[in-house]
């Protein structure tokens, strides 16, 4: 049903999105009707599909970053410090900051874009200065863009309120969750493993969502299926 939510304008394509009940919090919509597509998707930006960036990367489907910021949204205050690991167009990490950085609010929130391909790290700052908001974002420090191995998270940063895996990997890293603040939240696609469940045996990834609860406990939830590119070493 996705496809239906598609438009010809970015505004179009959010209020089509929030009518469909792909996204539900007004908060959410706000933040995506304040970064125009059109600057981080090279064609069809305002498609409800994932899109070809180069380099073997894409950029989500819409409804998918929509679903993104919804699981993590309580984490998401002025002020909050974010991890968005795969950050590769740019789009997410500004919307994430929007979310993050009210503007008027003394609060310093701040979103730290991971990838570990130079062409994408470039790319998604050059796609943020297209915007007087992303240009702002990017000179007061408040989003910053790194070359890194998003598996290792980004120790420098830490601890983060919500991070945030846009690839899929292969297990869940013991050392993102680490990063977490507590209470913190991490959203990471995964690939599954065989856990004797008619649920495991399917195969596939799925979308886990781990809690870091205030006393340091871990709650691990695997909530649905997905179909992301993997988090892996750059290419060669």
């Amino acid at each position: 049903m996705a496809w239906y939510c598609s438009g010809s304008t970015n505004t179009e394509l959010v209020e089509n999105l929030f009518k469909g009940g792909l996204i539900k919090d007004v908060r959410v919509k706000d933040a995506m009707l304040g970064v125009d597509r059109a600057h981080y998707s090279p064609s069809r930006p305002y498609s409800d599909s994932p899109q070809p960036i180069g380099h073997g990367a894409t950029i989500s489907a819409p409804h998918m970053h929509g679903h993104a910021c919804e699981y993590l949204i309580d984490y998401l205050g002025a002020g909050s410090r974010v991890l968005d690991i795969g950050s590769g167009s740019g789009y997410l990490t500004h919307v994430l900051a929007n979310l993050v950085t009210g503007p008027g609010t003394p609060d310093q929130g701040q979103v730290i874009g991971i990838d570990h391909i130079t062409e994408l790290v470039d790319l998604a700052k050059t796609n943020m200065e297209k915007s007087q908001d992303g240009r702002q974002l990017l000179e007061s420090g408040k989003v910053k863009f790194i070359k890194a191995d998003g598996r290792l998270g980004w120790k420098e940063g830490a601890p983060y309120d919500a991070i945030h895996v846009g690839a899929a990997a292969e297990t869940l890293h013991p050392v993102l969750i680490e990063q977490l603040r507590a209470p913190g939240r991490l959203f990471i696609p995964v690939e599954s493993e065989s856990d004797g469940s008619m649920l495991g045996r399917m195969g596939g990834q799925y979308i886990w969502v781990v809690d870091k609860r205030e006393d340091g406990s871990v709650h691990k939830e695997k909530v649905f299926q997905v179909s992301y590119v993997p988090l892996t070493d750059a290419p060669r």
